[in-house]
């Protein structure tokens, strides 16, 4: 059965950082392509960040570029997404995804999601 267990929110005031983690079971990183993707109140989910390692593709918002960084330890299982600066519009439940063929860092393009974790980013 595959899984994705988020971790790693919370509040943080603006300017900080916070490193999240997606603990990923009942597949192998090497297999999947792992995306971050991020849904604040009365807005549509996002795609943040995404890594395909067999594809050798990372992708980035325009609006977290050279905040965040995406990075995975296969031998842990585990997708991070390390972001620095952070800013109050960062403010958002933020969800781990995966998928087998990747078609782009996109919600209809993921299989398996998160239960996903809050981040508050105050002012």
């Amino acid at each position: 059965e595959v899984q994705l267990v988020e971790s790693g929110g919370g509040l943080v005031q603006a300017g900080g950082s916070l490193r999240l983690s997606c603990a990923a079971s009942g597949f192998t990183l090497d297999d999947y392509a792992i995306g971050w993707f991020r849904q604040a109140p009365g807005k549509e989910r996002e795609g943040v960040s995404c890594i395909s390692s067999s594809d050798g593709i990372t992708f980035y918002l325009g609006a977290v570029k050279g905040r965040f960084t995406i990075s995975s330890d296969n031998a842990k299982n585990t997708v991070y997404l390390q972001m620095n600066s952070l800013k109050p519009e960062d403010t958002a439940v933020y969800y781990c995804a995966a998928v087998s063929d990747y078609v782009g860092c996109v919600t209809y393009g993921m299989d398996y999601w998160g239960k996903g974790t809050l981040v508050t980013v105050s002012s």
